[in-house]
């Protein structure tokens, strides 16, 4: 069953669907998008600097634990992305923009669970790619089904995949053990806030994707947080 709109209707059979803006047709799937102009998403597109932030206080934080190397650089730089991908995406709302929104969320998961299982856990490269293979092949088939829980069934494996890590990191971690815990239950709150943006359409026309954003900034944080400030002693570089 299509999501239904404010207007109580099917987002299909609304007749105030934006306009194609050029050769690209605009992507009206969100709440708060009622025209196809370029500020019509102000809140769902300014929040996405939460992740600009987070990524300079992971970056940071490198720096005064001493573990900045390049596939630490490398996911910091992935979570800037996720920001300014998904800033286009609800700038601009088109299928190129929408592109740049999806491929960093999944290239973070991809790098976090790599980095992760190799350098916290120990896990072997078989181990690894069977792993990766799983979670990106989940997530493509989870779009198969996109107006069930309003899309967000394709972030299902990410939850999986946070319970997993963050187990094995409340029982192993030296260093904040319950950390990767208390940010599932972020991201559980996030995939909520999420699910409902198209539900609260009558009563709240702002809807609730931005907070998906917010919430999602400090997930970021949370678990590169706990990667950074676990990192073994022998991994890490001098300060200069």
């Amino acid at each position: 069953m299509a999501a239904a709109s404010r207007h109580g209707k099917p987002r299909s059979q609304r007749q105030d669907l934006p306009k194609p803006r050029g050769v690209w047709p605009v992507i009206d799937i969100y709440c708060e998008r009622t025209g196809p102009g370029l500020l019509a998403e102000p809140l769902n597109a300014i929040t996405n600097l939460a992740f600009l932030l987070a990524a300079l206080a992971c970056w940071r934080l490198a720096g005064r634990q001493g573990v900045m190397s390049a596939d630490i650089r490398l996911l910091i730089a992935l979570m800037a992305a996720i920001g300014i991908g998904s800033g286009l995406f609800h700038t601009f709302a088109t299928g190129w923009s929408q592109l740049l929104d999806i491929l960093p969320i999944l290239l973070f998961q991809v790098a976090y669970l790599w980095i992760y299982g190799r350098r916290i856990i120990g896990m072997g490269t078989g181990w690894l790619v069977t792993s990766v293979v799983l979670l990106v092949g989940s997530s493509v088939y989870g779009r198969q089904f996109p107006d069930l829980l309003n899309g967000s069934l394709i972030y299902a494996p990410a939850l999986v995949m946070l319970i997993s890590l963050g187990t094995y990191h409340y029982r192993h971690a030296n260093i904040q053990p319950a950390l990767l815990l208390q940010a599932t239950g972020v991201f559980l709150l996030s995939l909520t806030m999420r699910t409902m943006d198209q539900a609260v359409c009558p009563w709240l026309p702002m809807g609730t994707h931005y907070f998906w954003h917010l919430l999602n900034g400090l997930l970021v944080y949370l678990i590169v947080r706990g990667l950074l400030v676990n990192l073994p002693v022998t991994s890490r570089q001098k300060k200069i």
